[in-house]
């Protein structure tokens, strides 16, 4: 079974701004600021709660999702994603395989994958005699070292060059995203970017979101307008 073309759906292609965020008390008023400033993408990245509790949070944050019609992806859990119809899920290089993801979730849900270098790349992509993994995109990173993936080196812009030229799907950037790193990475060939600490960290997230997603999309149009070497 494969994934829908890219951008059938949702129009992730279009989409500019991911933001991944854990649990917190302030959930989903933080997502709804959050998506009033730009984002137009929300994961649920939670890891240490029980089943029953991690469901319920990510149902709500799908409640905030849908009301202003933005994709939610719940990370790691396809069995949770598809028993509440969620509208993706995200998986890692540990994490269920992309296969089963898909099998999982059926074939109208969004799957994403982690990859973090060549190797991770390739197997994505698939090669000679061998099929694309059935996701509707990818992330490359961290960029740089972060502690949301401790222990995890950076694997720097030609990371980013490789995977947005090679890639025939979507590809979200990760690590160190901010309005001062955005427009190397967006050099390097960057059109999707995923955001944690410079939201989850603001005293005014909606603010912090609007000036990031204003330095993305003047970014992307520089890039896009540049002539072609």
């Amino acid at each position: 079974m494969t994934a829908s073309p890219p951008g059938d759906r949702w129009n992730l292609g279009r989409r500019r701004l991911y933001l991944c965020t854990p649990d917190r008390l302030d959930l989903e008023q933080f997502v709804d600021k959050c998506i009033q400033g730009g984002v137009d993408v929300v994961q649920l990245r939670e890891k240490h709660l029980p089943d029953a509790r991690l469901m319920a949070r990510a149902l709500r944050v799908q409640q905030v999702c849908a009301h202003h019609q933005v994709p939610f992806v719940l990370n790691d859990r396809p069995d949770l994603a598809a028993a509440m119809a969620a509208d993706g899920v995200h998986v890692g290089q540990d994490d269920l395989g992309p296969d089963e993801a898909r099998r999982v979730v059926g074939p109208d849900a969004i799957v994403g994958l982690s990859t973090h270098g060549t190797d991770d790349l390739e197997r994505a992509i698939g090669g000679p005699g061998a099929d694309p993994a059935p996701v509707d995109y990818l992330s490359a990173g961290p960029v740089v070292p972060t502690p949301t993936k401790p222990g995890r080196p950076g694997t720097g812009l030609g990371y980013v060059r490789e995977a947005t030229s090679r890639s025939s799907r979507p590809v979200w950037i990760t690590g160190g995203v901010d309005p001062t790193t955005v427009p190397a990475m967006a050099a390097a060939g960057a059109r999707h970017f995923v955001v944690v600490r410079w939201l989850t960290e603001a005293d005014d997230p909606a603010q912090h979101a609007r000036t990031l997603r204003k330095v993305i999309d003047e970014a992307v149009a520089r890039e896009e307008a540049a002539p072609s070497s």
